[in-house]
């Protein structure tokens, strides 16, 4: 047996033995990978595992070779990658008939469904996730959820906010932590919170990995590049992890989301969750608002910000965004 990294981008051989190994263990080929092992007896691979940012994932070995403890030769380098990487917490997609044997690796398993299951290992776990929003919990019995990037906040997510907030004792807002957007993490963050502060009914929270994240949803940040059939899967699983675990703990029973005309992906997500919902919790799409014939977005302010376009942008956020905009055009 030898074991060597495979460059799937530059090895068309390797990445058909790659992708035939993957079908004939019912996996999908995501090539979405920063780094892939391969294992060969001789010209054959009979065993590989991927590594997408803290991601396990696309991990097969050849049933031939089931009894020659691959599996966890197979974890154990992609471990040692993870950790010269930096990562000390990680995740894992697998199918869901094999769960016990990752748990028997110490992986926990998250959520699971029909097609695949999400597991992690290390920490802050999801655990600690679930007590620190909880924390957070206000004593209503009519919440509801919205989920943004908010890249940057702009008056069609307040406009959302608001609708959701008159008909809801409690609306939960949730900002995705991930570090691929325009404005770091920490400006979202802040600028939903300066936005909202008139509203008392609204709290401001943070996803950390576990809603629409590089771990639960990687699709979501490719947009136009995602291949539709991997972005359907990753964006049911992250709906049911909201529904099962996420929601009952803030005892949320509606979600908001704005229609979706200009992100196929996004529109993916929002169609796994009016599938995936069910009678305990509601999902309500409402029309995106307007100023003219153009919806608000953050996309359209983003394309304005490259043209330098500073008072087209006032009319579209609110004014701590404006504020915030204008400060780092200053930076």
């Amino acid at each position: 047996m030898r074991t060597k990294r495979l460059w799937l981008d530059r090895d068309p051989a390797a990445y058909k033995q790659w992708t035939e190994l993957l079908k004939a263990s019912d996996l999908v080929p995501d090539d979405q990978v920063d780094y892939t092992l391969g294992i060969y007896a001789e010209e054959a691979l009979v065993a590989t595992g991927s590594i997408y940012h803290n991601i396990l994932k696309c991990i097969a070995i050849d049933p031939t070779y089931q009894n020659e403890n691959l599996l966890t030769q197979v974890v154990q380098e992609l471990r040692v990658q993870l950790l010269e990487s930096g990562f000390t917490h990680y995740f894992l997609y697998t199918k869901p008939a094999v769960c016990h044997l990752f748990q028997s690796l110490g992986f926990s398993e998250i959520i699971r469904t029909e097609d695949i299951a999400f597991m992690e290992q290390g920490g802050p776990d999801f655990n600690e996730y679930l007590k620190e929003i909880t924390a957070s919990k206000r004593n209503t019995l009519k919440n509801a959820a919205i989920v943004m990037n908010a890249n940057p906040f702009t008056n069609g997510h307040l406009y959302l906010i608001t609708q959701a907030a008159k008909k809801n004792e409690t609306v939960y807002i949730f900002v995705v932590s991930e570090e691929r957007s325009l404005f770091d993490t920490a400006t979202r963050f802040r600028l939903v919170q300066e936005g909202v502060r008139h509203l008392t009914n609204v709290v401001v929270l943070p996803t950390r990995e576990y809603i629409v994240s590089s771990a639960t949803f990687p699709s979501y940040f490719l947009k136009d590049q995602a291949q539709e059939a991997v972005a359907r899967v990753q964006a049911t699983l992250d709906a049911v992890l909201f529904k099962k675990k996420i929601a009952p703990v803030l005892s949320i029973t509606t979600r908001y989301v704005g229609e979706e005309p200009l992100s196929p992906v996004t529109d993916i997500y929002n169609q796994a969750m009016k599938k995936e919902f069910s009678s305990d919790l509601h999902l309500t799409i409402l029309p995106r608002k307007k100023l003219g014939q153009e919806v608000i977005s953050a996309s359209r302010v983003r394309a304005l910000l490259n043209e330098q376009a500073y008072e087209a942008i006032r009319s579209l956020v609110p004014e701590t965004t404006f504020i915030e905009i204008m400060k780092q055009k200053k930076e």
